[in-house]
């Protein structure tokens, strides 16, 4: 499971409801699942039943055991009653079971001591235990004696069964409410889909306090690692604005006040799972956007692969016009590894970056200020060495993921509509590097980049130490798990696990994600089992020339819009190119369709005499000449006779011809 404080869940819905698929969600992270079906196999002929049949079984993990209890239904309080602490039973689902019961060939039978008898079960379970029941209480009464009796005793076993359970939860149209917490009062948890993010009945174990803000660089900074019981609402890093954007309207048609996903949000926070369901960007205005490319007055053949920026920016607000993106943010994650992966670095250089950003200077700093865009600093947990033990803990990667999730919530509360991600820690490459090995495939050696010392040596020794690190790491895993949680808890680190959240976070809120350097494709790489969506909303400006950069960008199917092999640390590159990007969109939004393809002409004589007949029109740029002055015509063109050598004019008022002012 992945929360703890409760044993038993009752997950109730209607048919075709998602209860069945919201109930295996909870189960996911369980090491032992024990899966009871209920259901009876029905008329050999029904072959609608046996596919229904056939798809829920198709659904169970490889791992998961499965038990039939359709022979008799008592059978089922044995077998939570002889369930071990480890375990976890999945039930699904009583509506079954209660179909059994009420057979005659299980008759005479006491149904109410039965249903008792389960009830008892479930209070007593050592394990885990899951249970999917159809809510048939908010239907018509059946009109036959056998369909009365059905759901009397499925609405006599939901009630004793609920009364029974930590928790319950109601399942409409793929939204789960939960009705019951561990204390028994009702929560009013935010909808999420039935395998997205869910919302937890209860509170779960303390973890480490996630980091705190910092008001400047010499003041303690609190890490993930930290000891200390959590506080109910942990404050997020100072977000450094130099040059305040205008905030968006909320016009009607304004694709930036389009609704997001609601976060399960409740007082156990946020549960971050695999497969979870989060939104996808507009499927059909990015080829729209570049089809009307097509069509725009332009003297030449258009914006050639930039046509991609309109493409992915058209897809992520949700039009075929995308306008330029206003509001900017520059996430900066700190964060170390120690270890090999760190070799060939100066002691303290990372923390100096950061701090320098803190205080508004340095290349980061001062690009943002450029760009009018905000700049978060955000310390993340140090890493331990991975050659020898995990870099994180279990805990930690959860609450450094749920830590990501709320800055880019946070950002776009605040109506942030791109996110820069970067990153600055001694040891990211080598780090990045064995995620990529762990996800992709890839021999340390080929995707860890040349090591550069200050003096802009080449240090080969401390690359070889760094592929070692990662080499050892890898060994040392070798037969442990691959998932997304575990990679990130092992090999990726502090950074990595926040950065994973921050693009997950992005994409509940369907804010796009500007990646810059290695820990952002690393953090894409792993986001892939957590939720496929995420790589859709990520945007690559410029691969830098890093290995690792061009393999993940590769694997996930971004392609780098400029090749100019950038190495100003990492959000720095991406700066530097968003100003053409965002020309770009302000371009292919601005510019008319051509004449030829039923465009209006600007030069058209005729276009402007009947605009300057009519009253209402008014040219802001045009003056109402002065009657004392003479009429003046631009005379034609007539090429200068050359002046010879020297200036062609020596008067004190002439000014040169670029329009620049001497003195």
């Amino acid at each position: 499971m992945s929360v703890d404080g409760w044993n038993t869940v009752l997950v109730l819905g209607g048919i075709r409801s998602g209860k069945s698929e919201f109930a295996e969600s909870l189960v996911t992270d369980a090491p032992v699942v024990r899966y009871v079906a209920t259901a009876p196999e029905g008329d050999p002929e029904d072959t609608e039943w046996a596919t229904r049949l056939a798809k829920h079984r198709a659904r169970r993990p490889g791992s998961w055991t499965t038990e039939e209890t359709t022979e008799d239904p008592r059978r089922l309080a044995d077998v939570l009653a002889s369930a071990e602490p480890n375990e976890t039973v999945l039930v699904d689902d009583l509506g079954g079971w209660v179909t059994v019961l009420l057979d005659p060939d299980h008759q005479p039978a006491d149904d109410v001591a039965t249903i008792a008898e389960l009830a008892e079960a479930i209070r007593g379970c050592a394990a885990r235990v899951v249970l999917v029941s159809p809510e048939v209480g908010l239907s018509l009464v059946p009109t036959t004696p056998l369909g009365r009796a059905f759901t009397d005793a499925l609405g006599a076993a939901n009630r004793a069964v609920a009364d029974a359970c930590d928790a319950v939860a109601l399942v409409v149209a793929g939204q789960p409410v939960w009705l019951k917490s561990v204390t028994g009062a009702i929560e009013a948890a935010a909808p999420a889909t039935a395998t997205g993010p869910k919302a937890t009945p209860t509170e779960p174990k303390a973890t480490p306090t996630e980091p705190k803000a910092t008001a400047t660089a010499t003041e303690p900074v609190a890490s993930l690692a930290d000891t200390e019981p959590p506080t109910p609402e942990v404050q997020l890093p100072d977000v450094l604005t130099h040059t305040p954007p205008a905030a968006p309207t909320a016009e009607p048609g304004n694709p930036w006040a389009a609704p997001t996903m609601a976060l399960p949000m409740v007082a156990t926070g946020l549960v971050i799972q695999p497969g979870m369901e989060l939104p996808m960007p507009d499927e059909y205005a990015g080829p729209q956007a570049v089809d009307r490319l097509a069509t725009l007055d332009v003297p030449g053949a258009g914006l050639g692969v930039l046509d991609r920026v309109v493409s992915f920016a058209a897809a992520t607000q949700g039009t075929s016009t995308p306008a330029a993106w206003g509001s900017v943010r520059v996430l900066l994650l700190h964060g170390d590894h120690a270890g090999g992966a760190s070799a060939g670095t100066v002691a303290g250089e990372s923390a100096r970056r950061a701090a320098q950003a803190r205080a508004g200077r340095g290349a980061l700093a001062r690009l943002a200020a450029e760009s009018g865009a905000s700049l978060q600093v955000v310390d993340t947990p140090a890493s331990a060495p991975i050659e020898v033990e995990p870099a994180l803990a279990p805990e930690q990667v959860e609450s450094a993921l749920r830590y990501g999730w709320r800055l880019a919530e946070q950002a776009a509360d605040a109506g942030v509509q791109l996110l820069v991600l970067g990153a600055c820690g001694a040891g990211t490459e080598a780090a990045a590097a064995a995620v990529l090995a762990a996800t992709a495939g890839a021999e340390p050696p080929a995707v860890l980049g040349r090591v550069i010392t200050e003096s802009g040596e080449i240090d080969d020794a401390a690359w070889m130490i760094r592929c070692a690190a990662v080499r050892d790491a890898l060994h040392r895993t070798r037969r442990s798990s691959r998932g997304a949680k575990d990679i990130l808890a092992e090999l990726g680190g502090g950074d990595v696990a926040v950065a994973t959240g921050v693009l997950l976070g992005a994409t509940a809120r369907r804010v796009p994600v500007l990646l810059d350097g290695p820990v952002g494709l690393a953090a894409g790489m792993v986001s892939r089992d957590l939720a496929g969506q995420a790589r859709h909303w990520c945007l690559l400006a410029d691969h830098g020339g890093h290995p690792a950069v061009r393999l993940a960008a590769d694997v996930l199917g971004l392609t780098p819009l400029l090749d100019l092999r950038l190495d100003l640390g990492e959000g720095a590159n991406a700066l530097v190119a968003l100003p053409l990007l965002r020309s770009v969109l302000a371009l292919s939004a601005a510019l008319p369709v051509h004449p030829s393809l039923g465009g209006a002409d600007d030069t058209d004589p005729a276009a402007d005499e009947s605009e300057s007949s009519d009253p209402s029109y008014a040219d802001p740029d045009r003056t109402e000449p002065d009657s004392t002055e003479p009429d003046f015509t631009e005379p034609d063109f007539v090429e200068p006779e050359p002046a010879g050598p020297g200036p062609a004019s020596t008067g004190a008022d002439e000014q040169p011809a670029s329009g620049w002012r001497a003195g």
